[in-house]
């Protein structure tokens, strides 16, 4: 680095710093769920002083360690987390696949149609994606009771498509209006058809555009809470609406600390998650604002 593009010392501190401070306060909180999630509740939300949970006294006297795995345990074998866990995961997994195939082949269709109707589509999608999912949900009620499908996870499935869809269609769409118009054309000439040319051609290229959306999708399913809590029984929950039921049951001893245990058991993955895809999202949403 050359004397002038040198940053002056002083401001390099400051900027160095604040950085610190920022990761700091932002990683605190699951950093302190996660240790407190290996102590027992008269620890972690001790009402005496908060470093209880620091030293685990409580801990300590009643499972003779200073940690322990009690929380995970009641969360994942007493309290059958493991349901939960493998329900979300064919939730997620179905909201993703039926959002990007449907998402991918909208977006190029809207993307390359000259029509004027196609903005009148984006913005009627706008619209809905802008509504809050619990006035949405309120809607499928009554005929998921008269077809008597309440409860099973394919009817939290088909509302969490229909919510994420509009937010698939505006994503993938910007991202194939970032790629050339030539490349489709070339490909026609060259005696593709036109899901040929879309199949072997496009995709490829905005390969990333579509994992950075179905990383978002699979957040939506993730994370969701209203449509899952309101159109799921219980045996069928998913994780989130299974961690609200365990706070839900304050009065009885160990229930928070299930919680607590819970809660850094669905937060790690996405970490992983985000870790693994951190290239990819990087460069998606980089292809996407820029248009060719």
């Amino acid at each position: 680095m050359s004397i002038a593009n040198r940053k002056p010392f002083p401001l390099a501190l400051i900027s160095f710093g604040f950085v610190i401070v920022w990761v700091f306060l932002a990683a605190f909180p699951f950093i302190w769920t996660v240790w407190g999630s290996f102590k027992v509740e008269q620890d972690f939300f001790s009402r005496e002083t908060w470093w209880n949970a620091v030293t685990g006294v409580r801990t300590i006297a009643q499972t003779g360690s200073a940690f322990t795995g009690d929380g995970y345990y009641g969360a994942w074998v007493t309290r059958d987390f493991m349901s939960s866990v493998f329900n979300t995961a064919i939730v997620t997994v179905c909201v993703v696949v039926i959002s990007l195939t449907f998402g991918t082949l909208g977006g190029y269709a809207l993307a390359r149609s000259g029509y004027r109707y196609t903005f009148w589509i984006l913005m009627a999608a706008l619209v809905f994606r802008a509504m809050p999912h619990i006035t949405l949900v309120s809607g499928y009620l009554l005929p998921f009771f008269q077809m008597n499908i309440w409860g099973y996870l394919p009817t939290s499935i088909i509302v969490l498509v229909a919510i994420n869809q509009p937010f698939t269609l505006w994503m993938l769409h910007s991202f194939f209006l970032s790629i050339p118009k030539d490349l489709d054309e070339s490909a026609l000439v060259d005696g593709c058809s036109r899901f040929q040319a879309f199949r072997l051609v496009v995709i490829p290229v905005m390969w990333p555009g579509v994992i950075t959306t179905g990383l978002f999708s699979f957040l939506l399913a993730y994370n969701d809470f209203a449509v899952t809590a309101m159109l799921l029984s219980q045996p069928n929950q998913t994780m989130v609406p299974k961690i609200a039921s365990f706070l839900g049951t304050v009065q009885q001893e160990g229930n928070v600390m299930f919680a607590v245990a819970a809660v850094v058991s669905a937060t790690a993955p996405l970490f992983l998650l985000v870790m693994f895809f951190q290239r990819q999202i990087v460069s998606g949403l980089t292809a996407g604002a820029v248009k060719g």
